[in-house]
């Protein structure tokens, strides 16, 4: 079994890893060498519980045989075609799928290679789509306080991180940004969608007042805020929000780059809350993890405005090298059929309560301010150690590791998103390992 292992590279310094410690991590690195179904294997032979679906796209977990197999196939037989005035069929067979499992608003589907691509690919299709239909004025964009919608410039510039943005300078001007859901002094320890806070989205009506409908395209925001530390949306505040940006002629775009895929039981959170945006951004379980991918998925309505003029004109300058690639879309097709033929959304569904109340039974212990939850996901937010905020969460994930669990943190915030294969006995692995970690903090 040893000789079978890869050993630690002897020379770490030319990789400069993203959302990263390097110094701390090269110091004492840790390295995965292999992964099998809710498992990966470090380099030193331990098996590791996934609490996290990798960085949430593993959502059919790992080493997949049908997705393994396709990829195989893919390669050795087309391993790349231009998407630009030329196509393949798989691109064409996943849209459909795409567009089957989608709710039906959702008819077309615009192929990119990562979550923030597909949010760049949105926003221009948002101010584009404007342009095309004579309103031209509406150029504006409103995101939300500590949104995350990926690390190119729009992205950041509606994303709401602050340490996301402080680095890089003015950013896009014409942004303005919608308050943050979370309201710990009223929805401490939620289970699913808080009571309180579905007023905040009334503050649109405000930007709205301040800029002029006619100056605004879209408003993008998560329906369930992930990266930030797991913000859930107040009881009515998405259908408030789609109710004041239709009113207003303003595009809704929900990013669903973590909420696609089952995360919530349901295909997407767009389908879980019964708020239908006009555009969707996807990406990682949509090849659960294994190659490069995203889409926006639009409605015939914005599709429909860019189909003028005459047939041998590009509709839409934009598009990268990767839209639809072969592999990516093979191993897309590959991960659908996974996630019906297993029905994995269903089991998510079915474990959601189990989940919960296994998350919940970490109240009480020792710096625990707040624990929240929904579908397969969870948050459990530490109190800060004072002048040293982030480190209590920071340790929480390095005594984990060494317990043989990988968890996620942001801030002080400790988000949980397993694999959707998780069965009952994995909650239980997983929450008495965290308990563990949890208990012995300082």
């Amino acid at each position: 079994m040893a000789s079978d292992r890869k050993s630690v590279p002897n020379d770490l310094s030319a990789f400069w890893m993203p959302f990263t410690a390097n110094r701390q991590f090269k110091k004492a690195p840790r390295m995965f060498v292999a992964a099998d179904g809710m498992y990966y294997t470090t380099a030193d032979g331990r098996k590791v519980l996934d609490g996290t679906a990798g960085l949430w796209c593993c959502n059919a977990g790992h080493n997949r045989p049908r997705i393994t197999e396709a990829v195989q196939k893919q390669v050795a037989e087309l391993d790349y075609a231009p998407a630009f005035q030329m196509g393949h069929p798989k691109a064409f067979e996943l849209a459909n799928a795409l567009r089957d499992m989608a709710p039906e608003p959702f008819e077309h589907v615009f192929y990119t290679n990562s979550g923030s691509e597909s949010v760049e690919t949105a926003l221009k299709i948002a101010i584009a789509y404007h342009r095309a239909r004579g309103e031209g004025s509406r150029t504006r964009l409103i995101g939300r306080e500590r949104g995350y919608h990926g690390v190119n410039f729009g992205g950041i510039s509606v994303g709401g991180i602050v340490n996301n943005r402080r680095h890089f300078g003015t950013l896009l001007t014409g942004v303005d940004h919608l308050p943050h859901t979370h309201l710990p002094e009223k929805n401490a320890f939620t289970r699913g969608q808080p009571e309180h806070g579905a007023e905040l989205a009334d503050e649109l009506e405000d930007i709205v007042a301040l800029h002029g409908a006619e100056t605004i395209a879209a408003v993008i925001v998560e329906p369930m805020a992930g990266s930030t530390g797991v913000l859930l949306p107040p009881k009515g505040y998405l259908e408030r929000l789609r109710e004041i940006t239709k009113r207003h002629g303003i595009l809704l775009i929900f990013d669903e780059v973590i909420t696609g895929f089952g995360r919530l039981g349901s295909s997407f959170a767009a389908e879980h809350f019964n708020v239908m945006p006009d555009m969707i951004t996807c990406a990682k379980g949509l090849t659960n993890g294994v190659i490069p991918m995203g889409a926006v998925l639009t409605t015939n309505a914005i599709h429909d405005a860019f189909m003028q003029g005459p047939e041998h004109m590009i509709e839409l300058f934009h598009g990268y090298t990767y839209s639809g690639n072969p592999v990516a879309s093979a191993a897309g097709l590959a991960t659908l059929e996974t996630y019906r033929e297993e029905g994995l959304f269903e089991n998510a569904a079915a474990l959601a309560p189990y989940w919960e109340d296994a998350l919940h039974s970490l109240r009480g212990l020792p710096h625990v301010i707040d624990i929240r939850n929904m579908g397969l996901i969870g948050a459990i937010e530490l109190e800060p150690i004072e002048g040293a905020s982030t480190k209590r969460a920071f340790q929480a994930f390095l005594d984990a590791y060494e317990k043989d669990l990988l968890i996620r943190t942001t801030g002080d915030i400790i988000a949980l998103s397993p694999p959707l294969m998780i069965s009952k006995g994995e909650i239980d692995e997983l929450f008495g390992k965290l308990s563990e970690v949890l208990k012995n903090l300082e």
